[in-house]
């Protein structure tokens, strides 16, 4: 057995969209089960996401620390953004939301990995980037806003990052699962055999 996500979509016999939000909204889809039966499952509709493990020479990790209103906390985080135009090229997003959060530009940029963040409730896509040779850009820094005003920015070693998340002192997603998928390439065929930074994404289609 071929242990591989599939594509597959059962029959939906209704749906609806009974919330509509600025970046999200919320859909009631009437699904058929194997067996006939009919069962409405609800989720959050999404865009999709790219986010940026961005390691610098000593072998630190770029991290930020931003509160997220609906846990009720403030979360050491990598740099990450929305795909706010249908059809964006993930790579072009992720530069983009490395340069605004931590004024940086990557010389070497490779796939990490593709996660689906909560597929029981959301269909939410993330794309999780390495990003090597690192340095500062020029000019002036991208003027933030909100949540991203109160913003901490680090460099932390990646061990005292994986020590933080197997405490349980790390919780945000991309963060935990890029630091962890970062070691276990390190311990397997490297980094330079990840896949390039525009490997096909069929969660989220793009044109180069």
């Amino acid at each position: 057995m071929t242990i591989k996500d599939t594509p597959e979509e059962w029959e939906v016999r209704a749906t609806d969209t009974p919330f509509k939000g600025n970046k999200t909204s919320v859909r009631t889809d009437d699904v058929v089960m194997p067996g006939g039966s009919v069962v409405r499952r609800d989720y959050q509709v999404h865009p999709g996401s790219v986010a940026v493990l961005a390691l610098d020479d000593e072998g630190r990790v770029l991290v930020l620390r931003q509160y997220r209103h609906p846990v009720r906390q403030k979360l050491w985080e990598i740099p990450a953004g929305l795909l706010d135009v249908p059809g964006e090229n993930p790579l072009h997003a992720a530069q983009r939301e490395l340069y605004e959060e931590a004024h940086v530009k990557a010389e070497t940029w490779r796939v990490l990995t593709d996660v689906y963040t909560t597929p029981g409730g959301c269909d939410e896509a993330i794309r999780i980037f390495l990003a090597r040779d690192l340095s500062p850009v020029e000019g002036e820094r991208f003027e933030v806003e909100d949540e991203e005003a109160d913003m901490e920015l680090a460099r932390v070693p990646l061990d005292e990052l994986v020590s933080g998340v197997l405490a349980g002192d790390l919780h945000n997603n991309c963060l935990v699962v890029g630091v962890l998928s970062l070691v276990a390439a390190r311990q397997g065929a490297g980094l330079d055999a990840l896949r390039p930074a525009e490997a096909p994404w069929p969660a989220r289609p793009f044109e180069a």
